[in-house]
């Protein structure tokens, strides 16, 4: 059985006391710094990764690298919340964070394929084995699906390894695609628990409603969405999938919305990040069904979904858990504004004016970096330093 949190075993260092210090300052750094090589490769400054070639690198970085160490952070932060029992701290945090960090040199070291592949997979799945008391033996089974998620992305990653070595059979398995979808059903999983719970802590009165009937049927949706992803030959199959899940997805946050969410930046965020995946998967449909480019809606379900609700996550998260007033200041409310606008010049400037495709690609980079740069200068102090509050955790 799992000991009890005691804080006279937690380390006197405050970046290793909880798992969201080190990995949203390293989501953080993430997001900036592959940006920034990124658009360094488009414009012939930095040369294109061999392993990863083309755009490859850009999408590995984005999913392996900073929305892992989101869902790392998190999961980290959340478990002990969930449950009550001790999650990863100290040197079995470090540890965690530096199998995260030697993943991000992989596509630049000539390992042999399987060690790099392992290596690959170690971060995930060592992330699930330090959860996998508390997650096991909590109250909410329903938790262990985290576990499910994680072996999934360890997969995905040992994957991506191997067939960006040409070592894994074509056609197999899209480890992008799986890993971008089991990203986003953790998404489904931590905003269906967290957008209702904040809207009542909020805003006084709101009645955020759901039903069990509504968020069943959501599931089922995504898992055939997923399903269809990865291994449907029919395209009109995965469109439908992904405008049924639109469907419901709308029906969902429908029923949690309350008007005034949208006048606070720090709950606002968090919709319209709920938003972008609605809009995402209608782009997909289009897609699927050959009306629109598959891009725009890879980066509405990205840049929109993944990088405007993992953003508000990583503010709210750290002003609670660093024992400071729930309110965003003026420059990460202008973060999230900028946020949005990187996923809305992303996603929409090119099906409105493709010919300056180069260009959106650099406008919304940038406005990628600087919103992300925001969070590490207001938010990395307060990551880096005890709590504000005194308390130990």
């Amino acid at each position: 059985m799992t000991k009890p949190i005691s804080l006279s075993t937690r380390p006197s260092l405050p970046l290793l006391t909880l798992g969201f210090r080190p990995f949203f300052l390293a989501a953080g750094a993430s997001a900036v710094l592959s940006m920034l090589v990124w658009l360094g490769m488009l414009r012939g400054l930095i040369p294109i990764n061999t392993l990863y070639a083309g755009s490859a690198w850009h999408a590995h970085e984005m999913l392996f690298g900073y929305a892992m160490a989101v869902i790392a952070g998190f999961l980290l932060t959340a478990v002990r919340n969930w449950t009550g029992q001790a999650t990863a701290a100290g040197a079995e945090l470090a540890g965690l964070l530096a199998l995260w960090l030697v993943a991000r040199t992989l596509p630049w070291l000539p390992l042999p394929a399987w060690v790099g592949a392992l290596l690959a997979a170690a971060f995930p799945l060592l992330l699930a084995f330090s959860l996998r008391r508390p997650l096991w033996s909590g109250s909410n089974p329903v938790n262990r699906v985290f576990l499910l998620l994680l072996a999934g992305m360890g997969v995905a990653a040992f994957w991506s390894h191997l067939r960006a070595l040409g070592v894994a059979p074509p056609g197999w398995l899209n480890a992008d695609t799986l890993m971008l979808d089991l990203i986003l059903m953790t998404l489904l999983i931590v905003s269906g628990r967290v957008l209702p719970f904040f809207t009542r802590a909020a805003l006084p009165g709101a009645q955020p409603s759901s039903s069990h009937r509504l968020e069943t049927l959501t599931f089922v949706a995504a898992g055939c969405w997923v399903a269809s992803d990865l291994a449907s030959p029919w395209p009109w199959l995965t469109g439908a999938a992904a405008l049924a899940l639109a469907l419901l997805l709308g029906l969902r946050i429908g029923g949690w919305n309350d008007r005034r969410a949208w006048g606070v930046p720090i709950l606002a965020v968090l919709y319209a990040g709920g938003l972008w995946l609605i809009v995402g998967l209608i782009l997909s449909a289009l897609a699927s069904f050959g009306l629109v480019a598959p891009n725009p809606a890879l980066h509405a379900l990205t840049a929109g979904a993944i990088g405007v609700f993992t953003l508000g996550m990583m503010v709210r998260i750290t002003l609670g858990h660093t024992g400071r007033p729930m309110h965003s200041a003026w420059l990460l409310n202008a973060a999230f504004v900028v946020v949005n606008l990187a996923a809305l010049v992303r996603v929409f400037f090119p099906l409105l004016w493709p010919g300056a495709y180069s260009l959106w690609m650099a406008i919304s980079g940038l406005l990628w970096v600087a919103a992300f740069a925001v969070f590490l200068m207001v938010q990395g102090p307060m990551l880096l330093g005890p709590r504000a509050d005194g308390r130990p955790i």
